[in-house]
């Protein structure tokens, strides 16, 4: 992610998401390549998704989603709860 969101590209993002359902859902075996890959795929589809993130642990789901961004170069829109609203514009792929 080469710069951060601004206050207004989070907010018209966020009205975008509202309506979406969670695409990729994390379980307990955590972040492995596979899923790193699928969230890839999602990501270069639709640009915009939301991570469902299982776990009670909230300092495990945030170092997880983060995790994720990093690993998939997208960018943290919101964190609600159990959801990672991701975005990644289209021609930005890079999975490292």
């Amino acid at each position: 992610m080469s710069e951060p969101l601004t206050a207004r590209e989070r907010a018209h993002l966020k009205a975008r998401a509202h309506a979406l359902e969670p695409v990729v859902h994390v379980g307990g075996t955590g972040v492995t390549d596979g899923l790193i890959a699928e969230i890839d795929r999602a990501l270069t589809a639709h640009e915009l998704i939301k991570v469902k993130i299982g776990g009670d642990d909230r300092a495990a789901r945030i170092a997880i989603g983060d995790e994720v961004c990093a690993r998939t170069a997208a960018a943290p829109v919101h964190r609600v709860g159990k959801v990672l609203i991701l975005w990644r514009p289209r021609g930005n792929d890079g999975v490292s």
